[in-house]
């Protein structure tokens, strides 16, 4: 292996995802030589196969959706059908435009961007194309890809990943989605919206459960009068190919059948074969382990984004990123509070949320110090004009600051940054109150809620 000798960066970073580039700008911004290896794309899951071509399609169905209700908005409009090809393209056209603005942003940084496919080989060097770069310090970023179950074959045919489904030459007629999580409802929303039959199979009791259990119910109800069917609380047993299409088999021996299955339970980290364990990084069931700081086991070795056990958000990856570059850089860095992370489902209609849910606060503090309000949507001029239905449910302890805000509805997902500041700035119902919202507004429905917690309700019952 030769060794470059001339060249000890400061920071050689193992995959260029969110969290990886994230680092790598951050870190050079701060002074430190980097040195950035990835293997395919810079950008990685979220830019090329994740969050944005999904919000892409999702934003496709939602013209189609449009286009079909028009008539209700006084507007004489005709769908005429999906052209996928067309919807690749604008998709693609989006992924493009960002692409080459990262490709730029890492050049101009004066990042030192080696394609290829990384392995620890030590720890304080990746082996690379033949070439071993050497560091002071090492953060491994190599992401994750989608999950399987034992015995189910993802072929890329008739059982599919989500990574196949965004390039997926027409439009299913009917699908199968395994996994009432986000990914799921968000493909079965899309999916609904350019025409296909959907059926979501989810082995918990609520799709997106790790939602408060109001939001699940809201969605299910809005899900209902779309036409996406969901069966809850049993899980998958097999899947078999038909004459002209898959069956799935469920644990109750309730079947169901369609052109398509997508398998959508989740990512798992990727860390097989790349040296994690020989060089002694702490793992668990593919994970690498780390504390607050994101520092594994090993002192000259970090790790951040989906290969660690956090939330598998593109955000996330960015705060840990930077968290890990500033640290290096000799900065204060303050650990990540992770209930204090927006999290969006961009389905239609959008589940949005920061802080906890009422079960857990009820938890923490007992179920006679937690206080739960919900503002219906119905009483917002905003949402009225956009034909969304939903609701803003308040968590909060009793007398103290609100610590859950969880909404449902369309573009609620536009409203979580004013939501994720009154969670980690601990507000006060009363606080919030005092503030003037625009009207009409949607965000106007956050500031009702809090008036309506702190005992002045305007366009709500008391």
């Amino acid at each position: 292996m030769a060794n470059d000798a001339s060249t000890v960066f400061d920071l050689v970073i193992l995959g260029g995802g969110s969290g990886g580039y994230a680092a790598a700008l951050r870190g050079a911004q701060l002074g430190l030589d980097v040195a950035l290896i990835e293997k395919d794309k810079v950008g990685g899951t979220c830019l090329h196969r994740g969050c944005i071509p999904t919000k892409a399609l999702l934003h496709a169905g939602e013209i189609a959706d449009q286009a079909r209700e028009s008539e209700q908005f006084g507007v004489k409009a005709s769908f005429e059908g999906i052209d996928i090809a067309g919807v690749h393209k604008y998709k693609d056209g989006v992924i493009a435009g960002l692409y080459k603005g990262l490709q730029g942003l890492v050049a101009s940084r004066k990042v030192t961007y080696i394609e290829g496919e990384g392995r620890l080989s030590s720890p304080t060097s990746v082996d690379v194309n033949g070439r071993r770069v050497e560091g002071r310090h090492i953060l491994l970023a190599t992401g994750s890809v989608p999950k399987s179950l034992p015995g189910l074959d993802i072929d890329g045919n008739r059982i599919i990943s989500s990574d196949h489904a965004l390039v997926l030459d027409r439009v299913p007629k009917s699908a199968i989605i395994l996994g009432g999580g986000v990914i799921g409802v968000e493909f079965a929303s899309a999916w609904k919206s350019f025409g296909t039959e959907v059926t979501i199979v989810e082995g918990l009791k609520h799709l997106v459960p790790v939602e408060d259990e109001n939001s699940s119910k809201l969605l299910e109800r809005a899900f209902r009068k779309r036409g996406i069917k969901f069966n809850l609380g049993t899980f998958f047993q097999k899947a078999e190919y038909t004459q002209d299409g898959v069956k799935v088999t469920l644990a109750d021996g309730k079947e169901f059948e369609a052109e398509v299955l997508l398998v959508a339970i989740g990512r798992g980290p990727v860390s097989q074969g790349l040296g994690y364990e020989e060089q002694g990084v702490a793992m668990d069931r593919g994970y690498v382990l780390v504390d607050e700081y994101m520092r594994t086991n090993v002192p000259t070795i970090s790790a951040v984004g989906d290969l660690v056990p956090t939330l598998q958000l593109a955000h996330v990856g960015f705060a840990e990123g930077i968290l890990v570059a500033e640290r290096l850089a000799g900065l204060k860095t303050v650990p990540i509070d992770y209930d204090g992370v927006p999290r969006v489902t961009y389905c239609h209609p959008e589940v949005a949320s920061v802080g906890i849910t009422e079960a857990k606060a009820k938890e923490i503090y007992g179920a006679d110090k937690v206080v739960a309000l919900k503002y219906n949507l119905a009483g917002n001029g905003r949402s009225k004009i956009l034909n969304t239905a939903g609701e803003i449910k308040l968590v909060q302890v009793k007398d103290g600051a609100v610590v859950g805000v969880h909404m449902v509805g369309d573009r609620m997902g536009e409203q979580v940054g004013e939501a994720q500041l009154i969670y980690n700035w601990e507000a006060l119902p009363a606080e919030v109150a005092q503030l003037i919202h625009a009207h009409p507004t949607q965000s106007e429905a956050l500031g009702e809620a809090h008036l309506a917690l702190a005992g002045k309700p305007l366009h709500a019952h008391d």
